[in-house]
């Protein structure tokens, strides 16, 4: 890999005062390209703002450098402004793909959306979910009472997954994990991992009683009977990171309290 391969950056920032400004800096500093003539685009903010890139350059061809001016910046590298282009020319590429949702709602209506992070399904009054999971065809569970249940892809399994206290996944692990979020009925169930080509379908019980939500990522369907959710191996996005630094070893440091 060398520097000329990124010639062309695209700086994309969010809209905190921080980000912009660095925005300013770093276009002036390394010229700003066109996203869609750029080879490669350094996006700058917090981890919300980065997964708003990953979807928005979702099989563009184009990687994703990140650099941390937001909140939280588990998905991001270092800040600063030099040596920008030698730091490109070493990066290192993680490429992940996303879980594709297919939501049906209360009206037969069929929704489709991409996640990268995971699918949740959330109860959306104070009556609890009532769900049924299958998994390849085959009832895994006949009922599961609780506040919602999350299918995280490794990239997501340390975001709100981690938080409803699912098991953290390494990058390149061929799994999805399953995880329910305040289980009630069995009280004691803690989730599942299962293949990353299997396809899980969960059945919403009860729905007028109990209505639920399904999100993919930032995108929301109200009142759904049925989801189902896949690893779509066939969309990719490229993320690039410091040696070091990578995806991996972040993955790696939460596991060990870092």
């Amino acid at each position: 890999m060398t520097a000329s391969r990124y010639d062309k950056i695209a700086f994309v920032a969010s809209n905190a005062p921080d980000a912009m400004a660095a925005r300013e800096r770093l276009a002036d500093l390394y010229g700003d390209a066109a996203p869609a003539e750029a080879n490669v685009v350094v996006a700058l903010g917090g981890d919300g703002f980065m997964l708003q890139m990953l979807h928005t350059f979702r099989d563009s061809g184009t990687p994703i450098y990140g650099m941390h001016r937001g909140t939280i910046g588990f998905l991001m590298n270092e800040f600063g402004e030099d040596g920008l282009r030698e730091r490109l020319a070493v990066a290192q590429s993680s490429k992940i793909h996303p879980l594709m949702m297919e939501a049906t709602d209360a009206s037969g209506k069929v929704h489709r959306a991409p996640a990268l992070n995971e699918v949740s399904l959330l109860r959306q009054s104070y009556q609890a979910a009532k769900l049924r999971l299958h998994v390849d065809g085959k009832v895994r569970m006949e009922e599961l009472i609780c506040d919602g249940v999350l299918v995280a892809t490794p990239v997501g399994s340390t975001a709100y997954n981690l938080s409803a206290h699912g098991p953290i996944l390494p990058l390149a692990a061929p799994f999805l994990a399953i995880t329910p979020i305040s289980p009630f009925r069995p009280r004691r169930w803690r989730g599942a991992l299962v293949p990353d080509r299997a396809e899980i379908e969960i059945e919403i019980l009860e729905q007028d009683k109990r209505p639920v939500s399904a999100v993919a990522d930032h995108f929301e369907v109200r009142s759904v009977v049925r989801v189902g959710a896949r690893m779509d191996m066939h969309s990719t996005v490229e993320m690039l990171f410091d040696p070091g630094h990578s995806l991996d070893e972040r993955i790696l440091n939460e596991q060990f309290g870092y």
